[in-house]
């Protein structure tokens, strides 16, 4: 009932309503006084005839032959009652079958339904509405961002500038409002002072003016902006935003950490505070054929092995796991471990051919920038003319066609990255790829979250989303949490410690079996204890530095609560 009120008042809020309420009521005035009208004639026409019948039946008659449903046990037997009964036909369908539904539509139905979606399409907030999340552009990085803000109960809002599409999106169960984006009218009537953040991830002249009129309405808003090409940085920063993402330069960054070909020495995928999250394979090191008990590592160099890598999927490091030969070593330490680590095997496994980048974007000109700082070769395929620039780097044609990969140098190179902005194109490439040489290394670039599975069967070792990572950085900026993602699914992340723990020891806990999570340090005040003893007491006022999927993450968040 207090939805049908809302849409009653909404419905009369109308210019038009009552005007639209008026022509309906006419309409039906007339047409009653038709029926009567007819009732009359049909009573008179049957005392003409000598037939006697009563007022009910001259209704009856006169609503089944306006119908056209028949005229029943009732008939004229003259030729002026057969006249009549074919003007009331006539007239009937033009009133009833035409008019009537065209009168109701116009000035009932479809003003009601226009009152019905503008309920479940508001827009604008009630003034008590606070801490809200205004998201201006539904896209991957949103769909992913809005999953993380419901599993963390933060409350949003998209921004949608069509009734239908706001419509479209409220019937696919998100929150919606509607308004345009560059109206400061728009913001004003969604509380923007009240948010907690305004996301703008649409084109960079719009984001701009999207930081620029939300900025002129409230100061102390946070508004995060996506750019992306450099020179749009400093003009978001002069509108106002507070933080701009290059979010393909940074997807460009993390596709190139995860090359790990060139040697056996430790690739930094990750920080938080003194805590370094690092990778490294042991191809050609003494440590192929050891269990993790039997190498000693946290012995010999200090680090945490806190799970390995096997063909693209993560295991939990445990002291029985066996380090194979295609084996990836997630590591956990300070500098001077980590630098332990590379003075024992960073000696092995040298290669210096170069990586291929198939793509010449933006993310994978940024990865080969990344590249090129860490003193490594690649090249780039790219088969748009406009792209290829240094001969010497770049290789033009199609990745799709063998003799371009051939010439790429597929049949020697370590590692091949895919950083196309199309999924299937990317999935297509990496099944060839892997084809073409089962033992590379593949890292590929993921657009939406959906596709990365899919990315993994066709043989990826390691997906990067660009909405998971866009998701991850608002989420980071707006909860003040740093999330470290070290690849799709997988994500390292810090919590205060929860009432639940407090005096417990992690063993005590059975974390891992009840989550799939596992607590890799303990901050303290500052001072980073990687890999705690798990029979020492977790202390209040600490923060958790926990590893696991997004879908333990979950399990952990509901294990604290409880």
């Amino acid at each position: 009932m207090k939805f049908v009120s809302s849409i009653l008042v909404a419905f009369m809020q109308e210019k038009e309503a009552k005007s639209n309420l008026s022509g309906l009521m006419k309409f039906l005035l007339f047409l009653a006084a038709i029926i009567a009208l007819f009732s009359i004639l049909f009573h008179l026409l049957m005392v003409y005839e000598g037939q006697d019948h009563s007022w009910v039946s001259g209704f009856y008659w006169t609503l089944t032959v306006m119908s056209t449903l028949g005229f029943g046990d009732i008939t004229f037997q003259s030729d002026l009652g057969r006249i009549f009964s074919m003007v009331v036909l006539l007239s009937g369908v033009i009133l009833l079958l035409v008019l009537l539904p065209f009168t109701f539509i116009r000035f009932f139905y479809a003003p009601w339904l226009e009152a019905y979606n503008k309920v479940k399409t508001p827009t604008e907030l009630h003034p008590s509405i606070k801490g809200h999340v205004i998201i201006t552009n539904f896209d991957s990085v949103a769909r992913s961002l809005i999953e993380k803000l419901n599993h963390f109960g933060h409350s949003y809002y998209i921004l949608v500038g069509e009734h239908q599409r706001a419509l479209d999106l409220y019937n696919e169960g998100y929150k919606v409002l509607v308004g345009s984006l560059d109206d400061p009218e728009t913001y004003r009537k969604i509380q923007i002072q009240n948010a907690a953040m305004v996301v703008a991830t649409c084109n960079d002249m719009l984001n701009t003016n999207i930081a620029f009129t939300v900025r002129e309405i409230s100061e102390k808003v946070r508004i995060i902006t996506f750019a992306s090409f450099e020179d749009s940085v400093d003009i978001h920063k002069l509108a106002g935003s507070n933080t701009v993402v290059q979010l393909a330069r940074i997807l460009g960054q993390s596709l190139a950490r995860r090359t790990l070909g060139g040697s056996a020495r430790v690739h930094v995928i990750g920080r938080m505070d003194q805590l370094i999250i690092g990778e490294a394979p042991v191809i050609d090191t003494p440590l192929v054929g050891k269990t993790l008990a039997e190498s000693k590592l946290r012995q010999m160099t200090g680090v945490s092995v806190i799970g390995v890598w096997e063909r693209g999927k993560f295991e939990s490091a445990l002291p029985e796991t066996v380090i194979r030969k295609h084996t990836v070593l997630v590591l956990a330490g300070k500098v001077d471990q980590l630098r332990n680590y590379d003075e024992y095997f960073g000696i092995y496994h040298s290669e210096d051919k170069p990586v291929i980048i198939i793509g010449g974007g933006r993310v994978g000109l940024s990865t080969a920038k990344s590249l090129e700082d860490r003193m490594m070769d690649y090249v780039i395929v790219e088969r748009d003319p406009a792209r290829v620039k240094d001969p010497a780097k770049f290789v033009k044609g199609d990745a799709a066609d063998l003799a371009t990969l051939k010439k790429a140098g597929i049949d020697t190179a370590h590692t091949v990255i895919i950083t196309t902005n199309l999924d299937e194109m990317n999935i297509y490439l990496t099944l060839y790829c892997r084809r073409l040489r089962p033992d590379i290394q593949i890292t590929a670039r993921a657009t939406d979250d959906r596709n990365v599975s899919s990315m993994h069967r066709a043989g990826a070792d390691f997906v990067m989303s660009y909405a998971t990572m866009g998701a991850n950085i608002i989420y980071n900026a707006l909860d003040s949490s740093e999330i470290i993602t070290l690849a799709e699914g997988l994500n390292i992340f810090r919590l205060g410690v929860p009432d639940k723990l407090v005096g417990v020891t992690l063993l005590e806990s059975d974390i891992r079996q009840e989550t799939g999570c596992s607590v890799i340090a303990i901050n303290c005040e500052g001072e980073m204890n990687v890999n705690p003893n798990p029979e020492n007491k977790i202390p209040a006022g600490c923060e958790l530095v926990v590893i696991g999927t997004k879908e333990n993450e979950a399990k952990f968040m509901e294990y604290v609560k409880a």
